[in-house]
């Protein structure tokens, strides 16, 4: 994991072995977005707050490791880390559902079906992991 200034952290996609924003889209997707407000805009400080909390659940596993805990132990703590970026993940698509799909939806036009093929993407990229 890299950490960049656009996006703040990129990860590398093992089935494509490309760069990917923390998001979950690809590199050059993320950049045509517009920098509005977005669906997750009115619960950012929540988020940031569960951002938080995921991110010492991961310096924990670091600890873990460091302090030679028991494997099964690292394992417990690492299903809940995935567990709760999977929470996150989920709220942040139905928060995108809600407002951007549904914008798009309102406008008409060939926007509605771009994020539509968006969100299908998402879904599929979460159903992967």
């Amino acid at each position: 994991m890299t950490t960049t200034e656009a996006t703040g952290l990129t990860v590398t996609d093992p089935a494509t072995d490309a760069a990917t924003p923390a998001d979950g889209t690809p590199a050059d997707d993320a950049q045509d977005h517009d920098h509005g407000v977005h669906g997750y805009h009115k619960q950012k400080d929540e988020h940031l707050k569960r951002l938080r909390r995921i991110e010492g659940q991961i310096r924990g596993l670091q600890r873990m490791v460091d302090e030679d805990v028991y494997c099964i132990d690292i394992l417990t703590q690492v299903s809940a880390s995935t567990k709760a970026l999977q929470s996150f993940a989920l709220q942040l698509l139905e928060e995108h559902l809600r407002h951007c799909v549904k914008d798009a939806a309102l406008k008409g036009g060939d926007e509605i079906d771009a994020k539509v093929e968006e969100a299908t993407k998402a879904i599929a990229r979460m159903m992967r992991t």
